[in-house]
This record gives structure tokens, C-alpha cells and sequence, in this order.
């Protein structure tokens, strides 16, 4: 065998190698941005679903207004027991 022979053995062996490397690193980049997109779809979903759960804005003025209702109340009793 001469250097020709062996130099075209190693390049061939080092170029499989490299294109098994790259075809790996292309692989799990595909499955990563593939990963990527199911996450991003799931926290969207989970944007609208949270963003549909707000308290709306009437229904917390009338549990205000029946929780200071209520604090009014127990203040009353409390100053009626300290009038005795």
C-alpha cells in the first residue's frame, strides 16, 4: 500500500464519520425544535385557559361589597359590646 491508498482510506473513514456526526446532530435538532413546538402549543393553551378564569370585574364588585357588608356588621357588634 502506498500514501495515496492509505490517505483515501482515512479521508473516506473520517468522512463517514463526520457525516454520522452531522446526521445525528440534524436529528436531535429536528426532535428538539419538534419538542419545542408541542411546549410552545401547550403553554399557549394554557394562556387561553388561565386568561378564561378571571375573576370578572362585576362579580368581585358584589363579593366586595358583601365582604365589607359582612365587616360592617361584626364592627357594629363589636362597638355595641364596648358601649356596655
Amino acid at each position: 500500500m502506498n500514501f495515496d491508498d492509505i490517505f483515501k482510506a482515512v479521508t473516506a473513514i473520517a468522512g463517514a464519520v463526520i457525516g454520522w456526526l452531522l446526521n445525528v446532530l440534524w436529528q436531535s435538532h429536528r426532535d428538539l425544535r419538534q419538542a419545542d413546538k408541542l411546549l410552545s402549543d401547550k403553554v399557549q393553551d394554557m394562556e387561553v385557559l388561565v386568561a378564561g378564569q378571571y375573576v370578572k370585574r362585576d362579580e368581585f364588585k358584589e363579593l366586595s361589597a358583601a365582604i365589607f357588608k359582612k365587616l360592617d356588621s361584626i364592627s357594629d357588634k363589636i362597638d355595641k359590646k364596648q358601649d356596655r
